[in-house]
């Protein structure tokens, strides 16, 4: 099947381009953030708050959903846009790393994983037909790909068995499709540049509507992740989507977005929110410390967010040392609304010719900063 999705500028100094991808849930423009819904919700954020703040799309776990409250159900809800009030494009997970990070509760096989529910305790064979299934009966708008996700650091014998069948469950993945809901291959190969290009090379042959890049951010040095980027992407359809999984930080989004990356998705944005670990313009802010117990400046006067336009930092800090379920509000709508504009920011850098100057001069500022938090 063909996939509507369409560049519409590319930087002449990098690889950065503005797409847009068409789906039955509307359009969405990349390069894209989506945060993550785990259990069908962004935590702390409704769908109305996710509109205004200019989310387009959201990554939903199929791992956890099919434990709990189960496909069939949704199903049943007309799919998950329905049963969650979503009325935006949503991308779901094959399960892929969440049963990669079950460790001890797993056993990886020809057919599938077996794994052991972190709910009950009761055994399930996850197998590449099944997320298919899975996903189908949610409605998703973009499907993944079952694959074995691959630690660092791992052998490469083991990179080598767990890429391979990677590319095997992709194959029948493709197969078990019914429906013309567009699916992407997830190309693996740890840090070994010999298996990534094979499977990127095996990979693109098939009639996958897009392409994602697994096995990353799990622990291996950034300078790592960057070669991988490097050497990666070029093998990948430039008519395609290219999707990073689980990156990252604002740095990360950067960076990636000049190699060529349209996608990306990560907790961080909403999991620093809720321990208090705020993004800006200006740097990071943790909103606990004393400096700000009569501090009555915005978090960020660079941003438009309903938080920034209506609260002090004194009170931020408030919320969180008092416990209020407030602070996570408040905190998760900034961050998702930072890194949203973040990328808002990104294209219209590439649109006007100047993306690598915006990314020099972010990531300079950045190491400026060095992780240090403003006052």
């Amino acid at each position: 099947m063909g996939f509507p999705f369409k560049i519409g500028k590319k930087d002449s100094a990098s690889q950065a381009r503005i797409g847009n991808i068409r789906t039955p849930h509307g359009e969405v423009s990349t390069p894209i953030f989506m945060p993550v819904g785990t259990q069908g919700t962004v935590k702390a954020l409704t769908p109305e708050i996710m509109d205004r703040i200019g989310v387009q799309m959201i990554l939903v776990n199929m791992y956890h959903i099919f434990l709990r409250p189960g496909h069939k159900l949704i199903e049943n809800f007309g799919g998950l846009h329905n049963f969650i009030n979503w009325k935006k494009p949503i991308l779901t997970d094959s399960g892929g790393f969440q049963v990669f990070s079950l460790a001890n509760l797993r056993y990886i096989c020809e057919e599938g994983v077996v794994f052991q529910s972190h709910i009950d305790g009761t055994r399930h064979l996850l197998t590449p037909e099944l997320t298919i299934e899975i996903q189908e009966s949610l409605g998703s708008d973009i499907m993944m790909c079952l694959d074995e996700c691959i630690a660092y650091p791992s052998t490469y014998e083991m990179a080598k068995r767990a890429t391979e069948r990677t590319c095997r469950w992709a194959l029948r993945s493709l197969k078990a499709r019914k429906k013309n809901t567009p699916l992407f291959a997830i190309i693996q190969g740890g840090v070994f540049p010999d298996l990534r290009k094979k499977a990127a090379k095996e990979l693109v042959d098939l009639p996958f509507e897009g392409y994602a890049l697994g096995g990353l951010s799990v622990g291996e040095p950034k300078n790592e992740m960057f070669r991988i980027l490097e050497e990666t992407v070029p093998l990948l359809p430039e008519n395609k989507p290219r999707y990073l999984m689980g990156v990252g930080t604002p740095e990360d989004l950067v960076l990636s977005i000049s190699y060529g990356i349209d996608m990306f998705d990560c907790v961080l944005p909403t999991r620093c929110a809720r321990n208090g670990l705020l993004f800006t313009s200006e740097g990071k802010v943790v909103i606990k410390q004393a400096r700000y117990r009569d501090d009555p400046r915005p978090l960020d006067e660079a941003c438009d967010c309903y938080t920034c336009q209506n609260f002090s930092r004194a009170y931020l800090r408030h919320l969180f040392r008092a416990g209020e379920i407030l602070s996570m509000i408040l905190n998760t709508i900034h961050n998702v609304r930072y890194y949203i504009n973040l990328l808002e920011i990104a294209k219209t850098a590439i649109a006007t010719g100047t993306y690598t100057q915006f990314r020099d001069e972010f990531l300079k500022k950045s190491e400026k900063e060095g992780g240090k938090n403003i006052g």
